[in-house]
């Protein structure tokens, strides 16, 4: 999947709603048709200001512009001043977003991040055209067509990367783990089905269920991968529910999952905002996830679900829905959180239709959990902290977090500013740490270092969920207790 959208959907009549969090890969939104209530007095001077501003480009710029391009840019500017999650869609945009919340969309089927400015290929989907052309986790994909990577952002690369079915994109890759091989392949863009959740049990006992995004079909393929893990070990003692990655997505999704687990009618997240339809309570009940009415599905799950000791892996990654399902886990104490402390997107985006295929994606609320807590900029703390490999955290501190966004909604005051001090400091500290390192490994002619695929063997955070889970014990972060105290404290 190319740059997974978080998203909260409420899909009635009215409309959506999304949750999400990372650098544009996050979003809580609600789609709303509704007519809004009467609006506030304009303000007649700065519009004043505003089409004298129009008129002045219109005429004296060296070079005709187009009325609806300035229009449109104009939009833009003003939304994207708010916030990092508020965005206008124009026609293109608001198709691809819609596809996001369905799990399909046109491209070449890659999960990407950002590694030192390039895009890193997290993983190719099976069967996808990238995974065809032979792409591999870890590639750095340098240029899309003749634009370099460097210095875009993920939505950016997406959209060059997705296209027309049928029609070509080149990248151009650097493969480190084969001498920093350079290499171009030309790949055709397609439909792509992503699939939002995988699992298997992982020894006698225990399963692992691992959800990647909240989309359209998330609860159902919830609930067959969790039969299919009874069907195979009724008795299971133990499961590990892996949100690490999950950026998020449709709010009824994390609704529906945390309920899978939860007591009957308790509250999973709450919202509050200033409109009337932003100050609202979901609790684990049909009528909250269901959106049409109809079956639940949850009801096919077996009863051993509301009772199996639990742990949720979480990371840096974790964002916006995925910190809603954590967080109702945690405050009712039904799993014990494990991994790194969670991105941190406490906000809600409605989206609303503008007409002609346009929208607009607005903050409209901060969420909260089942104890009242909001986690804007701050995330969940685990219960236990787990590096991400047995030698530490090698990369967390290089991911980026909500805190680290631009004009990122937070509570103010001189803690947060040292709060952001110190995790640039930690930043800074871990991209030296990494430069020496590949200089080691370049310098040796070795492969540089990468963490080891989710769910194997190899995979050090699962295998200490898995010892939690069997009563044996766990290797916690090598950060002292009070750097971890600290971390707490600070954030």
């Amino acid at each position: 999947m190319e740059q997974p959208i978080a998203m909260k959907q409420t899909l009635k009549i009215a409309g959506w709603i999304t949750v999400g969090a990372l650098a544009g890969a996050l979003t809580t939104v609600s789609v709303q048709t509704m007519a809004r209530g009467a609006m506030a007095p304009l303000p007649l001077e700065e519009l004043q200001q505003l089409a004298a501003v129009f008129s002045m480009v219109k005429s004296d710029y060296v070079e005709p512009v187009d009325d609806k391009k300035l229009i449109t840019d104009a939009i833009s500017g003003m939304v994207a001043s708010l916030d990092p999650h508020s965005q206008f869609f124009d026609k293109k945009a608001f198709r691809e977003f819609r596809e996001g919340t369905a799990g399909r969309f046109v491209g070449v089927g890659i999960e990407i991040s950002q590694e030192e400015g390039l895009i890193k290929v997290v993983s190719p989907i099976e069967g996808s055209p990238a995974f065809r052309a032979g792409l591999k986790s870890g590639d750095l994909i340098t240029r899309v067509d003749d634009t370099a990577t460097r210095g875009l952002t993920i939505n950016e690369a997406v959209k060059r990367m997705r296209g027309e079915p049928g029609t070509r994109v080149n990248l151009t890759v650097l493969r480190r783990d084969e001498n920093n091989r350079t290499f171009t392949v030309t790949i055709v863009r397609e439909e792509i089905r992503t699939q939002s959740v995988r699992g298997r049990v992982v020894e006698p006992g225990y399963a692992w269920i691992r959800l990647s995004q909240f989309q359209d079909r998330t609860v159902e393929d919830f609930v067959r991968r969790v039969n299919e893990a009874y069907a195979q070990d009724p008795n299971l003692k133990g499961m590990v529910l892996d949100l690490r990655n999950d950026p998020g997505g449709l709010l009824d999704a994390a609704v529906a999952i945390s309920a899978a687990f939860l007591p009957d009618g308790v509250t999973v997240v709450s919202t509050n905002g200033q409109l009337a339809e932003s100050k609202f309570t979901f609790k684990a009940a049909p009528e909250f996830y269901l959106r049409r009415g109809g079956n639940d599905p949850l009801k096919r799950l077996p009863a051993a679900i509301k009772t199996v000791p639990l742990v949720v892996l979480v990371n840096e990654g974790s964002a916006s829905a995925s910190e809603i399902v954590a967080g109702a886990l945690q405050d009712h104490k039904r799993a014990i959180i494990m991994g790194q402390q969670t991105f941190g997107k406490g906000s809600v985006q409605t989206v609303r239709p503008l007409g002609n295929d346009t929208g607009l994606k607005l903050t409209t609320a901060r969420y909260y959990t089942p104890s009242g807590d909001s986690i804007q900029a701050k995330g969940i703390v685990p219960d236990v902290l787990v590096d991400e490999s047995a030698e530490g955290n090698i990369f967390s501190a290089l991911r980026t977090r909500e805190a680290d966004l631009d004009k990122h909604l937070t509570a103010g005051g001189a803690a947060q500013s040292e709060a952001d001090k110190a995790r640039e400091a930690a930043r800074e500290a871990a991209r030296k740490r990494v430069e020496e390192e590949q200089a080691r490994v370049a310098a040796s002619g070795g492969a540089p270092r990468r963490l080891p695929e989710f769910g194997t063997k190899d995979d050090f955070p699962l295998m200490q969920a898995l010892n939690h889970l069997k009563g044996q014990p766990v290797v916690i972060s090598k950060a002292s207790p009070t750097e971890r105290r600290d971390e707490k404290k600070a954030n």
